[in-house]
């Protein structure tokens, strides 16, 4: 074989083997949680500047002029909770969406949501905040609540070190953006275990999972299967589970008008994680204070009980 064909031959080789060196590192970006979305490939420090969690941003990036602090009630905080505890009579519901904030999907679910009037909370993969930045403030804008839902959307077991990079970047990222600071936490994939929920109730965050999902992650069901979950599944103080990033959200999209439809002709309201969190707050203050009298009316003369 001649010079020529043998130098030839070793640079097909040689863009073959990029080729499939891109291939493997494209794939590392895109986490198991389903993404089709590609995260920023920058690792957030494992060192964020705790100014920026206390209030203040750091010199390279300005936070918008409103700040906000997303928070329930301290009853809450470093508690995980699945649905808020109501009378049956008291028909509220919280509509949340996950791993977002995703150009198309986001901007559509928020045109929905404001047609009906409704607020909802956001739980923000910190990537994806860096991504698409003007959407996230658009959510905030919109009168609507953020949470905490990672940078990577990782599902594995990591040490302290890489839980607190995970959160603290992400909640650095979301006040950057939006000028939020949020004390809610929903873990990826509803993990528990991982590392990530020890951390974040070490950080008073209050730990958000659900009671209620469409199903839309699973990829199986069309726009009406989506609805059928949620409307058959829901009662006075769900929480449902969606999702406007990590893939194509169109059957959520599609789905999301006839949810609300459904929901709203059982007679039920829709609420933030906080105002849900807040009425059941309030309920038991209501019933502590109410049960000294309760037990006054049941025994009027202190007397004591027959053993």
């Amino acid at each position: 074989m001649s010079d020529q064909k043998i130098s030839r031959v070793l640079q097909v080789g040689i863009v073959l083997l990029g080729i499939a060196a891109g291939t493997f590192g494209m794939s590392l970006l895109i986490p198991k949680g389903g993404f089709n979305d590609i995260l920023a490939t920058k690792k957030p420090e494992s060192n964020i500047s705790q100014a920026s969690l206390d209030g203040t941003a750091s010199a390279q990036a300005v936070a918008p002029a409103t700040k906000q602090i997303m928070e329930v009630p301290k009853l809450f905080q470093g508690k995980t909770i699945y649905e808020a505890k109501l009378k049956p009579n008291e028909k509220v519901i919280a509509l949340t969406f996950d791993d977002g904030p995703s150009p198309k999907n986001t901007a559509q679910i928020l045109e929905i949501l404001k047609k009906n009037n409704i607020k909802a909370t956001f739980f923000m993969v910190g990537g994806m905040v860096q991504l698409n930045p003007q959407v996230a403030k658009k959510v905030v804008g919109d009168g609507h609540v953020l949470g905490n839902h990672t940078w990577h959307h990782g599902y594995r077991r990591m040490d302290a070190a890489k839980a607190a990079s995970e959160i603290n970047s992400t909640a650095d990222i979301i006040y950057k953006t939006t000028g939020v600071k949020t004390t809610l936490f929903r873990p990826p994939g509803g993990f528990l275990k991982n590392g990530l929920v020890d951390y974040a109730i070490s950080q008073k965050y209050a730990i958000m999972m659900w009671s209620t999902e469409s199903g839309d992650s699973q990829g199986r069901g069309q726009a009406p299967t989506l609805v059928k979950n949620v409307i058959q599944r829901s009662k006075p103080g769900a929480i449902v589970l969606m999702h406007d990033g990590g893939g194509n959200r169109s059957r959520t999209v599609k789905a999301l008008p006839q949810i609300i439809t459904g929901l709203k002709s059982q007679g039920y309201r829709f609420v933030t994680i906080p105002e849900l969190l807040e009425i059941e707050a309030k309920a038991e203050t209501l019933a502590t204070k109410a049960s000294p009298a309760v037990k006054k009316a049941q025994n009027p003369n202190n007397q004591p009980k027959n053993p």
